[in-house]
């Protein structure tokens, strides 16, 4: 049994969040900066370089990336070997969130009720995802989630009998629909299977994978491909504005599911695909 003191993790909590918001993940960038190498559209490729240029600032200047830093989505995944001792995990996190988005100068975007609309002022209470797993570590995964694409996202129930076909379509339809909305070049995260939260939750999940890594599942990384080269062949391009480049990636997770039925949910994202995970 391994002892983790959960105030130990209000620190490395607030230095994810101000480190997620400013640079973005190796990975991110360098597909980022392929695209806009080969992107064949003048107007498309200016746009995809000035997106270059933002991250060079944001880096350079020790600012956000985006105005929208993002309602604070962690993935946390507990070793069942580990004790946690002290004050409540989900109220450490929320205080590492409180301080980053605080002394990093961050936008705070929550409210505290849906109709009331009160700022709660330190962009909390975040989103926590919790899992138990082997070992005794904690794997402590930060995700920002800005609302521009978040807002264009999709959950379709679909029917066993819509098959393949129907899981392209549906992912194609979300993408064609959001359309400039979602701040393309996007990156789409999907969910299939599970039910209506879990299909959900593994779309938004999906957005954390490396870039450039397909599913283990030969038949999923097939679709994965395949929806990118039809999505990318939409003409919607950088900003909306027409080009090849309009998602950079297709993230499929799965799950087992009910005999009668196929929950899809599309999770969009911008190309501020923001994330950083620390192990403690």
């Amino acid at each position: 049994m391994r002892i983790i003191k959960t105030e130990s993790i209000i620190d490395v909590v607030k230095d994810m969040c101000i480190k997620a918001n400013i640079h973005l993940s190796q990975d991110m960038e360098d597909t980022i900066r392929k695209a806009a190498a080969e992107e064949d559209s003048k107007l498309g490729r200016q746009i995809m370089n000035q997106l270059c240029d933002n991250l060079d600032i944001a880096a350079r200047d020790e600012i956000a990336i985006c105005q929208d830093t993002g309602m604070a989505v962690f993935f946390v995944n507990i070793g069942q070997d580990v004790h946690l001792e002290g004050m409540n995990i989900t109220d450490a996190i929320n205080e590492g969130v409180r301080r980053g988005y605080k002394e990093g100068y961050l936008r705070k975007s929550v409210v505290s009720d849906p109709l009331l609309r009160v700022n709660t002022n330190d962009n909390t209470p975040a989103i926590i995802h919790y899992d138990i797993v082997p070992g005794d570590k904690l794997e402590i995964t930060i995700a920002p989630k800005g609302f521009g694409s978040e807002n264009m996202s999709r959950v379709f129930m679909l029917k066993p009998a819509d098959g393949e076909e129907g899981v392209k379509e549906a992912i194609v339809k979300a993408v064609m629909e959001a359309g400039p909305n979602a701040c393309p070049p996007v990156f789409v995260g999907v969910g299939l299977g599970g039910d209506f939260e879990l299909s959900a939750e593994l779309a938004k999940k999906a957005l954390t994978r490396k870039a450039g890594e397909h599913s283990k599942l030969p038949h999923i990384a097939r679709i994965e491909e395949e929806v990118l080269d039809t999505i990318n062949k939409s003409g919607i391009g950088p900003g909306g504005l027409g080009g090849k480049t309009t998602a950079l990636a297709v993230n499929i997770e799965t799950y087992a599911t009910h005999i009668a039925g196929m929950p899809l949910a599309v999770n969009m994202c911008c190309h501020v695909n923001r994330h950083v995970t620390v192990v403690i």
